[in-house]
């Protein structure tokens, strides 16, 4: 049956994500950004409330993924924080200045990883040539890649992840960007084996005085009175329909 992994961005988006029938988190901060690390509290906290599988997202920023010497040290330790936290896996991605996995950089994850299992997260879809990406990962012993098959959304990359799938059988291909209750067959039926998904939405924020002349951000445009969730009822239908699939 396919494994459904939902990308949370609070405890309380875990706990609401557990409730409901995932099988595993990817927890993050910062949406706007793509996901960053989470701070040791929330990564305290999700080991202290959650059950099932979480994986952190090993991410010092947003933007591209070829990082300075110092955004890779301060990743290394992260990732010993994590493992020394007792999650059983990461999620990364490390990219060189031409597109390719960045080979000793991931070799040192993996090392410093400690025989957790690492989720190759979307940089994968920046890579110049997926296929080579793909072996290299292999050779790595990444359990997992995250992609929407290089493009906007799985959904439109689907002939990539099939290709894929069918190039090896390890690592094990997730596919994530836009999978939702209303897509979810496609990739059932394409043998998928994991299913990535925010199951996303805005929530209100519950303060009443609002200061709308001042702004937080940098960016004018941002509502800051709105905060990301996870709808329960979105995950409780696609594992529904996985159940279903399965029988």
């Amino acid at each position: 049956m396919a494994l459904l992994e939902i990308c949370c961005y609070s405890v309380e988006c875990a706990v609401t994500a557990q409730r409901h029938g995932a099988d595993r988190i990817e927890l993050c901060a910062a949406p706007k950004e793509g996901g960053l690390t989470p701070s040791f509290g929330v990564l305290k906290s999700a080991r202290q409330a959650i059950t099932i599988p979480v994986h952190p997202i090993i991410r010092p920023r947003g933007g591209d993924f070829c990082y300075t010497a110092g955004e890779f040290s301060a990743m290394l330790e992260d990732i010993a924080l994590v493992r020394d936290l007792g999650f059983p896996g990461l999620v990364i991605g490390v990219l060189d200045e031409d597109g390719n996995i960045d080979l000793p950089r991931m070799r040192q994850v993996i090392r410093v990883a400690r025989g957790m299992a690492v989720t190759f997260h979307r940089a994968f879809d920046m890579c110049q040539d997926p296929i080579q990406a793909f072996d290299t990962l292999a050779e790595l012993g990444v359990a997992r890649v995250l992609t929407s098959g290089q493009q906007s959304s799985a959904e439109k990359g689907l002939k990539l992840i099939t290709e894929l799938k069918a190039h090896s059988g390890v690592p094990i291909i997730m596919a994530g960007a836009g999978v939702r209750a209303s897509n979810l067959e496609l990739f059932l039926n394409a043998g998928v084996e994991e299913l990535h998904s925010s199951a996303g939405k805005w929530i209100p924020s519950p303060m009443r005085y609002r200061n709308t002349g001042l702004s937080m951000s940098t960016d004018a445009e941002a509502d800051e009175y709105s905060r990301y969730g996870v709808d329960g009822e979105s995950v409780a239908v696609m594992k529904s329909l996985i159940e279903r699939h399965h029988v």
